[in-house]
């Protein structure tokens, strides 16, 4: 750009300045079935299921479980368990793992209950995109289904998810409210003249007595945000000048878990159990399961009545609930006391991958 160029401004009164980011209200057409989108801003509404959508449980209903045998672990499952963990630790010595001398293996009836409920949950949004000649499916198509009769692919049961889907029949053209459809706004950073003050000599021409030589004596400098044009093209609708407005429907598919385990072992820590898997003795799925009844250990016939109800009311009310499964497992747990150079000691063998838990060990060497 030449001397000449760089002092002309290009200010044009009619390039409107840039608009807000999201529609006004009153901006978009209303929608049926979607009239709660009075703005037209992305904030996910919440659309809770109808009632037919809401599964009803019956009265008086419960859940038998089998009868079970408490797994037992060997003293050689129990050695080995302890050799691999030692063999983890560089600074314990194999030694007394393979010396120790066995005096009890107490096992534990450990049990594990979960209930999984898979739930469905739908909000909508309204969502934009640039028009650029593409086929607009709006309201001369027909109505637009109720945000729970939209079809949406399923993702297998108990697997969490999440699909976007554009409602049918929702879609329309407006201009863009950020450029009122000129695809372009005033610059704002040289408020659309293409020039701005020379910071160096802060307008004036001069530094230190002399002509400035960063703006050559003009005082201003071409716009570097907008290379002296004065505007920038919208980046909302990338300067197509038109929006295609749509809701779009999200979505969500949700395992939520509840775990219960009672403490039967206060020296044991619960957490340990989290990190291995057990023996699946019962398991009861289907779209609502109910209330396991006359199960010895009644800490677990108490924590699947008050988690299924506590699941009914609590996901019942803003998703709907697809299905259901309830398990027991028997987590194996053995506590093994063993000598050791005349001293007692004890550790933990867990979980069908026969881990070990303990928190004191003959040696601390890192000689093996």
């Amino acid at each position: 750009m030449d001397d000449k160029d760089e002092d002309t401004d290009t200010f044009d009164p009619n390039l409107p300045e840039e608009g807000p980011s999201a529609p006004p209200p009153g901006w978009l057409d209303s929608v049926t079935g979607y009239e709660e989108h009075t703005g037209g801003d992305c904030t996910d509404q919440i659309c809770p299921p109808p009632p037919d959508f809401v599964p009803k449980p019956e009265d008086d209903k419960n859940a038998s479980v089998p009868n079970v045998m408490v797994p037992t672990v060997s003293e050689d499952v129990a050695r080995d368990a302890l050799l691999q963990f030692v063999g983890k630790k560089w600074t314990y010595s194999s030694k007394p793992a393979k010396n120790l001398i066995f005096n009890e293996l107490k096992p534990f009836t450990v049990y594990r209950y979960r209930l999984e409920t898979f739930t469905e949950s739908r909000s909508s949004a309204w969502e934009s995109e640039p028009h650029t000649g593409q086929c607009v499916d709006g309201p001369q198509n027909g109505v637009s289904p109720p945000p729970w009769h939209v079809q949406v692919s399923y993702p297998p049961k108990f697997t969490d998810a999440v699909q976007k889907v554009r409602v049918p029949h929702s879609s329309f053209i407006k201009p863009c409210h950020r450029c009122h459809g000129n695809g372009k706004v005033r610059c704002t950073h040289c408020r659309g003249r293409g020039l701005t003050r020379c910071m160096f000599c802060h307008g004036s021409g001069h530094s230190r007595n002399r002509r400035c030589t960063t703006c050559h004596g003009r005082g201003r400098k071409r716009c570097v945000s907008c290379h002296g044009k004065g505007y920038k093209g919208c980046i909302t609708c990338n300067s197509f000048r038109n929006l295609v407005h749509f809701i779009q429907l999200t979505v969500t598919w949700k395992n939520q878990v509840f775990v219960f385990i009672p403490n039967r072992v206060p020296e044991f820590p619960l957490k340990k159990f989290e990190k291995v898997s057990g023996e699946a003795f019962f398991v009861d799925e289907n779209l609502l399961v109910y209330p396991i009844e006359g199960f010895p250990d009644r800490e677990i016939c108490d924590a699947s009545k008050g988690a299924i109800q506590n699941h009914l009311l609590k996901y019942s009310a803003v998703s709907r609930i697809l299905q259901q499964r309830q398990t027991i497992e028997l987590v194996p747990l053995t506590h093994v006391y063993y000598s050791y150079s005349g001293k007692d000691y004890d550790y933990f063998v867990f979980g069908r991958e026969n881990k070990v838990h303990t928190t004191k060990y003959p040696s601390s060497c890192s000689i093996l």
